[in-house]
């Protein structure tokens, strides 16, 4: 067994169980360390049977006067035990032969049997089911701390990990990495201190302050797991800006003949990110920035502008978003915006045809100014002349390697990442420490107010007649079908009939059907014959969720509304509004509604600001689900919490930087601590 290497001693074991605790994330000795308890057992006290309350376990010291079998109503092991107090059943519904024998043993013997667990109280008496037992010697004292409980997995016992944590805990010197004074001055007690007490808390700590995590231990352990999590991104951070580029220097005047084209002025938001981005081409180093913004703030002309400084500075932009039709409704706003202006804008996708794919790809290499695609842009068979820039919409939706491979087109050029996911501001700076991050705080003028209805699934020929009266009006109305997750084939099959029942219900309307198995050309001939005002209502799938844009589409309707994640019906709801009409977006749901998708409608129904709508989905789904395809290169956390330990999140956020730069010996001590060198995380 390898004694250890940079990253600290691996863990002694056999190596069946080292496979088992590997599955734990438990390879060295720090790990066992950092490894805390779920909860908490009380064995330091013994309550007699006859004081002991019925809310939660105790623990009893008694006799054993009968050891039985029973097989009414089941087959069970009985056994009755007593203390001066009073009597106890023990009942075992599954049980073995060593167990009757151990009780059998302490009866004969006439030996004390601690047994741990809650007392009930019935018709015959105080009982404990499946209660842990053991023998107990004659000097045997009480433990001097509370029992941890410990996450684990099948073939770990708790015994084994209380001995291996213990023996980690003996052989460790617990070094602390803070500056002492610096921890005193924000409450936070030593990590020697802090770690002990969360793996053997003494008897008078408030177990309460232990199970909800906000003892001081608790809260020490917090921020050092933050502050490992923030060095690494800081760290990245840093790593990337010692890396060249190509400097785009621009002289502005492509982006300001664009502007001086466009029947808008940009916000006051748009002109501050795009000064901020416009700053970031001309350095020497990588830029690597977040564009996030609300549904219709306003962000392809921002990008479009980006790409305008790339290519004024003799450089390509490429534009990747991660469907067809997205990428495809981005064409063919960017091609309308510059190709006046003399830029070759290119479009590449997977469903073109092999010959047009080979010109298009030809182009790309060659005299394409901006190539707009999907995942074809980063296929092998795809290079760029001169790549100044990555544009990369709906970046959650990519995976680390895909956005690294985008990346490897040019040389190093600048990432520029957009998303109408709104991040919450704890997440972004938690999880996205490692990226500058731009926010379009404002709408443009004009953006109508859209009102939403929930409204239950029986009320659905109201919903039909809603839809015949909008567009007896003229305006246009999208019919979403629900996501079902089990079955793509399903999804399809429910949009087709969705499809089928309104071209019955209302068969004096054009209805279309669009979904993700249409081939490219039909969607897009679909597409624009609704964007003509060829069809007046159009049933669709997620595949609608972003980037389509119809002004006179002014009603939604999405069934089965409790089915979508917040994130989607906010995105679905972002498609109507976009014109001068008043919008309404219904969302059809069934009863009964589970208390999740209770809670998601509410939070719906009551917010239009997606950055508050996205507090809402952090706290109700966590950050793991909310980071999506980035937690492949960014650590989760385990025990801190983004809403409540927003003061550690800011704490470790500020001295991270400080110590990279004061003293970058001990930072890499606490991230060998914390992540064991496992840095894997710097590639995102």
């Amino acid at each position: 067994m390898p004694a250890g290497n940079d990253n600290g001693p691996e863990i002694k074991a056999a190596p069946a169980l080292r496979d088992k605790l590997r599955k734990l994330g438990l390879v060295r000795r720090d790990d066992l360390i950092l490894h805390f308890p779920l909860r908490y057992e009380d064995e330091t006290r013994i309550t007699p049977i006859a004081e002991a309350p019925g809310d939660g376990p105790v623990q009893a010291e008694v006799d054993v006067f009968d050891v039985s079998v029973q097989f009414r109503p089941r087959r069970q092991l009985v056994v009755r035990v007593a203390d001066d107090t009073g009597e106890l059943v023990l009942r075992f519904l599954n049980f073995y032969g060593s167990q009757t024998r151990q009780f059998e043993k302490a009866r004969d013997e006439k030996r004390k049997l601690r047994v741990f667990g809650e007392i009930r109280r019935g018709f015959l008496g105080a009982e404990m089911v499946h209660p842990r037992c053991r023998l107990v010697g004659t000097e045997e004292t009480l433990p001097a701390s509370l029992t941890p409980v410990y996450p684990t997995v099948a073939g770990v016992s708790q015994s084994v990990l209380r001995k291996l944590i213990t023996a980690a805990l003996a052989d460790s010197d617990l070094l602390e990495l803070l500056d002492p004074e610096w921890c005193s001055r924000h409450s936070l007690p030593g990590f020697e201190k802090a770690v002990r007490t969360l793996h053997a808390p003494p008897p008078d700590v408030s177990e309460g302050a232990l199970q909800s995590r906000v003892h001081p231990a608790w809260r020490r352990v917090k921020f050092d797991e933050v502050f490992a999590q923030q060095l690494s991104l800081r760290r990245a951070y840093v790593a990337r800006r010692q890396k060249g580029a190509p400097v785009l220097h621009s002289s502005g005047q492509l982006a300001r003949n664009l502007l001086a084209s466009l029947p808008f002025s940009l916000t006051s938001a748009q002109q501050r990110v795009g000064d901020e981005i416009a700053a970031d081409l001309a350095q020497p180093f990588p830029m690597q920035r977040l564009l996030q913004g609300d549904v219709g703030s306003g962000k392809t002309i921002v990008a479009a502008v980006a790409a305008c400084h790339a290519i004024d500075a003799g450089y390509q932009a490429a534009f990747m978003a991660p469907t067809e039709i997205l990428a495809e409704q981005h064409y063919l706003k960017l091609r309308a915006w510059l190709t006046p202006l003399g830029v070759e804008v290119a479009w590449l996708a997977g469903s073109l045809k092999k010959q047009i794919k080979r010109v298009m790809q030809e182009r790309a290499a060659g005299s394409a100014h901006l190539v707009v695609g999907t995942h074809a842009l980063i296929q092998e068979s795809v290079d760029f002349a001169r790549l100044g820039l990555a544009i990369v919409d709906e970046q959650h939706r990519f995976g680390v390697a895909q956005r690294l491979e985008l990346r490897r087109k040019g040389y190093n050029p600048h990432q520029l990442m957009m998303s109408a996911t709104p991040i919450p501001r704890t997440l972004a700076m938690s999880y996205y420490a490692d990226l500058d991050v731009s926010v379009l705080d404002e709408l443009p003028p004009g953006r109508r107010p859209i009102t939403t209805k929930l409204v239950s699934d029986v009320r659905r020929s109201e919903v039909i007649a809603r839809v015949r009266g909008s567009v007896a009006a003229g305006r246009q109305a999208y019919w979403v079908c629900p996501l079902i997750e089990e079955s793509e084939k399903l999804q399809l099959q429910t949009a087709i009939d969705t499809h089928g029942a309104l071209t019955a219900e209302l068969p004096d309307l054009r209805i279309g059907l669009v979904h993700g198995r249409l081939k490219a050309d039909e969607k897009a001939a679909t597409m624009a014959a609704f964007a003509a005002g060829e069809i007046d209502v159009l049933v669709a799938t997620t595949v609608i969720e972003v980037g389509v844009d119809v002004p006179n589409a002014s009603l939604m309707v999405i069934e089965h509304a409790e089915r979508f994640g917040l994130a989607q019906l906010h995105q679905l709801r972002g498609r109507v509004g976009r014109g001068e009409h008043d919008s309404v977006c219904v969302l059809l749901y069934q009863t009964p509604l589970s208390e999740t998708a209770r809670a998601r409608l509410k939070v719906i129904y009551e917010n239009t600001d997606g950055f508050e709508i996205a507090r809402h989905d952090l706290h109700l789904r966590g950050p793991g689900e909310f980071v999506g395809s980035r937690q492949s290169g960014v650590p989760l956390l385990r025990y801190a919490d983004l809403e409540a330990d927003t003061d550690l999140i800011e704490w470790a956020h500020a001295l991270a930087e400080q110590m990279l730069r004061d003293d970058p010996e001990r930072a890499n001590r606490h991230l060998v601590r914390w992540l064991g060198g496992r840095e894997e995380m710097l590639r995102a």
